[in-house]
């Protein structure tokens, strides 16, 4: 049986209005600033999900390229085999999907302390591992290891509470940073540093035929199912409880 929730009720309405929230301000010229960190955050997530899964498709992950303006990129290099299309429209689908299915599983990690805590100690981590190895502009190396630090005060100086509020938090930013991007998802390439670029949802296309719009409003209902999903999984003790 899994462990019943220890959050509070109101904890749901408050994770609920800042994913309201968030989703305004990304509509406001200008206003997008005050959401800049998890703009990079989710970008980051982004971009490592393409290529840990050219890594678990057998190819190579070589860069994971990070600009000011909120975009990046991941170069990574893949080996043809038996199942070819399916492999690089994985990998092509896991940039858009890894940004919500990380806040899914934050969200959930956000139900007790401990999890909450090994959580934010496993993001901490990742973020170094990817600058060790991955990271190779300067803007990058600054921002990945100034989130890292960011959350490492966090587990040394905060309380158990603040703990899971901001694991949580940080999930619904992953989360909802999919309708950030929802313009992106219904083009067929994108610029991104001067470079024209097949958008992910096109790459999937090539591979599988069905168009980009299909596919992009496929991972658009996915990540709110795992969104709501999270929510109603995390909360659902404290509304008997409430």
């Amino acid at each position: 049986m899994p462990k019943p929730s220890t959050l509070p009720r109101h904890g749901l309405e408050w994770l609920i209005l800042a994913a309201i929230i968030t989703v305004a301000l990304w509509q406001i010229p200008g206003a997008d600033l005050v959401l800049y960190p998890f703009a990079i955050l989710a970008t980051w997530f982004h971009e490592l999900a393409h290529g840990l899964a050219a890594l678990a498709m057998g190819g190579r992950f070589e860069a994971l390229t990070l600009y000011a303006d909120g975009s990046g990129v991941a170069e990574y290099s893949y080996l043809s085999g038996r199942f070819d299309h399916l492999s690089q429209a994985v990998i092509a689908a896991s940039g858009p999907l890894g940004p919500p299915l990380a806040g899914a599983l934050f969200i959930l990690s956000g139900r007790n302390p401990k999890s909450a805590n090994l959580a934010l100690m496993l993001l901490a981590a990742a973020l170094l591992i990817s600058a060790l190895f991955w990271i190779r502009t300067p803007f990058g190396m600054i921002a990945v290891l100034s989130l890292a630090g960011v959350l490492v005060l966090l587990i040394l100086k905060a309380g158990p509470t603040l703990r899971s509020f901001v694991i949580q938090f940080l999930g619904i930013q992953a989360c909802v940073s999919t309708y950030k991007q929802v313009d992106y998802l219904f083009m067929d390439q994108a610029e991104i540093d001067g470079q024209v670029m097949l958008s992910d949802t096109m790459q999937i296309q090539e591979q599988l035929l069905l168009p980009y719009w299909f596919w992009g409003a496929l991972i658009i209902a996915l990540s709110l199912a795992m969104l709501l999903g999270a929510l109603w999984y995390a909360y659902r003790d404290a509304g008997r409880r409430g």
